[in-house]
């Protein structure tokens, strides 16, 4: 049934020695780390260091703790459950509800697609000098060609994935190493924490609100499940630490390179001696005008080793986009289309508002593009967001391996923020655009008027969503059915629960409902 979920066989895990064992679980984690280091990130990072050069390197650290949180939260319901969080969508709330939020993902892998479309497409052309559409063209051919990979083993897919990821992070810190920030300063920005610059809060919130990406969290829940792990109580409890474990590393890396990101452009820009065409570069910083800051500072090659971490980044990334894309509609729709089939229909529709946006608008619509993308994925966040903090806290889904009274509070207190952050974030740039715009009173009073009514659906639905009350049908991780898959393993007896602490929970869950 899982091979049939995921689409491909899964991965032997290797009981002896420990080093291999730990390998068999790495992957996951290093995929999902590539929506850090996606374009939208960059160039979020960039221009954080232009305007505040190391101030918010705190914000990266806290961001990414709190991506780690969450991020684990998605592993452990892939883990104890077999089933990731589309699949847990559909089977918990009602037709029309589950539609919603299929849709609102699917418009989320869109939005993430966005940018890093576009950052392929900036690199080729900065590299090679290719038109932009036709660069968009080549990023969706090239993640088929990658997707490809998938027929040889989900390991192969992760080492390219990987090597990708290391690529990214090498050429950011030769340019690092080029521009030489100072240590001091980048150890003081990421341990103390400081709002003291001019719009530094917004930026901060900002920042925070690229980091998380929706698609990652049923991503993460899926990937998990290409491994052959034992279904014990101890079985569990041991997959969820390796790929805790596995995931901390992967986004250590992930920090390393968003750290390096913004001391290049803070230390770039905040050189007294730049000339007038660099300063004109620094105001506006975008992905495309990156390449003519570092070629101008600090030579021609930095310009290259950035467009080559930029198409790597943009690579990548698309490529856990797509893969995503994959899991949510089997999840959702149940479909069991062939694997080149589903590639080929997720791609296209992910790419298709980047290349008409190209087509029509050149490069500075592209830009224009991504602000706009990342106004979405804010939007779309708490979507996935909440029903994952239901499920992973439910006994009833998860068993014995449901969050902890402690972490259930800290995810609860953390998505809140997070929803909180992005529905400023979102709030204020939608108001700034209905107000600045050059149009007649009454346009504008029906727009903002269409912009509440939208805020108030929305607050509707995430309500209903934080407060549904569960269903009564028990999940792979409730307490019985694991008891029995353990009794069944003759796994009882592997360090877990007694049977008869077992029949005593069971009694008292029973007495409860």
């Amino acid at each position: 049934v899982v091979k049939e979920s995921i689409g491909m066989a899964l991965v032997e895990i290797h009981d002896s020695p420990k080093w291999k064992k730990f390998l068999s679980y790495v992957g996951p984690g290093f995929l999902v780390s590539v929506a850090y280091l996606d374009p939208g990130n960059l160039e979020t990072d960039l221009q954080a260091g232009v305007d505040h050069r190391y101030e918010l390197l705190w914000i990266v650290l806290v961001g990414l703790g709190f991506s780690l949180i969450i991020q684990s939260r998605s592993a452990n319901l892939g883990v104890a459950t077999g089933k990731h969080l589309s699949e847990h969508c559909k089977e918990e709330y009602p037709k029309p509800v589950a539609c919603c939020l299929w849709i609102l993902a699917e418009v989320a892998v869109i939005a993430a697609d966005i940018p890093e479309v576009i950052g392929t497409a900036f690199a080729l052309n900065i590299l090679f000098h290719i038109p932009m559409w036709s660069g968009v063209l080549l990023a969706g051919l090239n993640t088929l060609l990658l997707l490809g990979l998938q027929r040889y083993g989900i390991r192969k897919l992760e080492i390219a994935i990987g090597a990708l990821v290391l690529v990214v992070g090498a050429s950011f810190f030769s340019v690092m190493v080029q521009a030489g920030p100072n240590p001091k300063e980048i150890a003081k920005g990421i341990f103390v924490p400081r709002l003291s610059g001019h719009g530094a809060t917004k930026d901060a919130i900002a920042l925070l609100g690229a980091l998380i990406m929706p698609h990652n969290l049923f991503l993460h829940s899926a990937l998990v499940i290409s491994r052959k792990i034992n279904h014990s109580y101890n079985g569990i409890r041991t997959a969820s630490k390796y790929f805790l474990i596995e995931s901390s590393i992967a986004l250590f890396i992930a920090l390393f390179i968003n750290v390096a990101v913004v001391s290049v452009s803070g230390c770039v820009c905040s050189n007294p001696i730049i000339t007038s065409e660099t300063q004109d570069h620094c105001k506006e910083i975008t992905l495309s005008s990156a390449a003519y800051l570092l070629k101008n500072s600090l030579g021609n090659w930095s310009s290259k080793l950035y467009a080559i971490s930029l198409l790597a980044s943009g690579q990548s990334s698309t490529v856990t986009g797509t893969y995503a894309g994959q899991y949510i509609m089997q999840g959702f729709l149940d479909l069991r289309m062939k694997l080149w089939l589903r590639n080929l229909v997720t791609r296209i529709i992910a790419i298709t508002p980047s290349l008409v946006t190209c087509i029509i608008a050149g490069s500075s619509g592209a830009g224009k593009l991504i602000i706009f993308a990342s106004m979405i994925l804010s939007f779309e966040l708490p979507f996935a967001l909440i029903p994952l903090l239901r499920f992973t806290s439910s006994e009833k889904k998860m068993g014995h391996h449901k969050n902890s009274v402690i972490v259930t509070m800290v995810s609860w207190l953390l998505g809140f923020c997070s929803i909180g952050i992005n529905m400023y974030f979102l709030s204020t740039s939608a108001m700034q655009w209905v107000t600045s715009t050059k149009t007649p009173r009454a346009l504008s009073l029906l727009a903002g008027f269409v912009v509440l009514l939208i805020m108030l659906l929305y607050v509707i639905l995430l309500t209903y969503l934080t407060l549904k009350v569960e269903t009564q049908t028990p999940g792979p991780g409730s307490p019985h059915v694991v008891m029995n898959t353990m009794m069944n393993d003759g796994a009882i007896l592997d360090g877990g629960p007694t049977a008869d602490q077992q029949a005593l929970e069971i009694e008292e869950g029973i007495l409860s409902a």
